[in-house]
């Protein structure tokens, strides 16, 4: 993942741009929860990429998820919550996505 991916989606040093992916997930986001953005979702952890302008610090690169990283213990904890598996849709995985 790159930076300029994530400020590209929307997700700037100056919050989510308008019109933008970033607008359209944490609209989504929002709806799905019924009025709130989940500190730690998709929305969120992106947003917090993009305001420090920098993502390969999370561990989160174009050739998967760095071992040791924050995105790997993302990752871990996600699939114990789901059975070993980190599921189709997930933070970790929409992050990673992007």
């Amino acid at each position: 993942m790159s930076d300029q991916n994530v400020h590209n989606a929307g997700f700037t040093s100056s919050g989510i741009a308008g019109r933008s992916l970033a607008s359209s997930m944490m609209s989504q986001e929002a709806r799905a929860s019924k009025g709130g953005v989940h500190s730690g979702g998709p929305t969120a952890t992106l947003q917090k990429m993009g305001a420090r302008g920098s993502t390969h610090s999370s561990g989160f690169t174009s050739s998967g998820i760095s071992s040791g990283s924050q995105a790997s213990q993302m990752m871990s904890q996600e699939a114990k919550s789901h059975g070993g598996e980190t599921p189709r849709g997930s933070t970790t995985s929409i992050v990673q996505s992007i």
